[in-house]
């Protein structure tokens, strides 16, 4: 893209220009993906310009994670499945054959890709759910509320991750998701990496704690451990395709196509 090397401050080019490159990319009938160079912070400026007549029109893969979260709740409310997983700088992903086996079955098979290759996951709270999977970065998400893009809940299966966030940042931000009422209605929840979430300089309790609590306190079926964010090992998970998760036996099955021949 023609702006794809433009540097504007803290961001790579203007909003005009990169919305313009995204745009673009998505009108050419000979890009079938777009495949984020990394996440930034910049998306979320994006999001509200984007033209969902253009990308309803043509709908191709968008692929990353982090911040890229924005791109992938304006898409979820155009209707369309993005994929959450690696960006192309994502170091991990250049050498970890699961990564790349994921994010080549995820943007390739046009079957449903079924129980995904965690392991075991951590049981939070036992049972089964079932829907539509939505989710990312938990402080994207965060930041939505209140805004167009605020993600539909109900419903869905919620998948969370970050990075960098102390244990009472992540604890503020879940209660945030609750106080507004994003957790109301939800059909379950799924913890991924929460890299680099260790407090310290003083007493705290760890952000394994902040999660158990909340998914006790809220009551429907929840998992951790998955491997999805921050984190080697990380699965690219299509968003806005049914799944089933079973808490009982720890394990997250996608049950929807998310591409067609």
């Amino acid at each position: 893209m023609p702006h794809v090397q433009d540097e504007a401050g803290f961001l790579a080019g203007s909003d005009e220009d990169r919305l313009a490159d995204l745009h673009a990319a998505w009108a050419d009938p000979a890009v079938r993906a777009i495949w984020c160079a990394r996440g930034g912070y910049g998306c979320s400026r994006l999001a509200a310009g984007l033209d969902g007549g253009l990308l309803r029109a043509d709908p191709k893969a968008l692929v990353g994670f982090s911040d890229v979260t924005a791109l992938h709740l304006a898409l979820d409310r155009c209707g369309l499945v993005s994929f959450h997983g690696p960006t192309g700088e994502w170091n991990p992903a250049r050498t970890d054959t699961i990564s790349a086996t994921s994010l080549r079955r995820a943007l390739t098979e046009t079957r449903a890709l079924g129980v995904l290759p965690t392991g075991p996951l951590t049981t939070l709270v036992p049972g089964r759910a079932e829907g539509p999977v939505i989710g990312g970065n938990l402080s994207l998400i965060a930041a939505a509320v209140g805004t167009p893009d605020e993600p539909a809940t109900a419903g869905r299966l919620l998948l969370l991750e970050d990075v960098g966030e102390k244990p009472y940042r992540v604890d503020r931000m879940l209660r945030q998701l609750l106080h507004a009422g994003l957790v109301e209605h939800l059909a379950g929840l799924v913890f991924g990496v929460f890299a680099r979430c260790e407090e310290t300089r003083r007493p705290s309790a760890t952000v394994e704690e902040v999660l158990t609590e909340f998914a006790a306190e809220v009551g429907l079926p929840a998992v951790a451990g998955a491997p999805l964010g921050h984190g080697p090992g990380q699965l690219t998970v299509p968003l806005g395709v049914a799944a089933e998760l079973d808490a009982d036996h720890g394990t997250l099955a996608l049950t929807e196509p998310a591409t067609t021949a």
